[in-house]
């Protein structure tokens, strides 16, 4: 007891997996969230599988949505490295 143990890998997040993840967990569908950011449905498809870039203004727009960061979209997998010190 009492040694601490490293977390195990994480699996790999895409940014359109990130987007898909939020939304569903806030019980959004894709036309729900279309209609909240003007974003057309057939855009929002196009982004969580990966087909279009979401951009930082499409980031801002979806984020104001779902209510999170926009770097919680952009950047899903940011782990920060931490420095040891010596």
């Amino acid at each position: 007891m009492g040694k601490n143990r490293k977390a195990p890998n994480r699996a790999a997040v895409t940014v359109g997996e990130s987007v898909r993840t939020i939304r569903e967990l806030q019980k959004l569908s894709q036309n729900e969230l279309a209609r909240r950011t003007g974003i057309p449905q057939p855009t929002i498809s196009a982004i969580e599988n990966g087909r279009i870039r979401l951009g930082v203004e499409r980031a801002k727009m979806l984020a104001r949505a779902l209510t999170c960061h926009p770097a919680v979209l952009v950047f899903p997998g940011w782990e920060i490295e931490r420095r040891h010190s010596a």
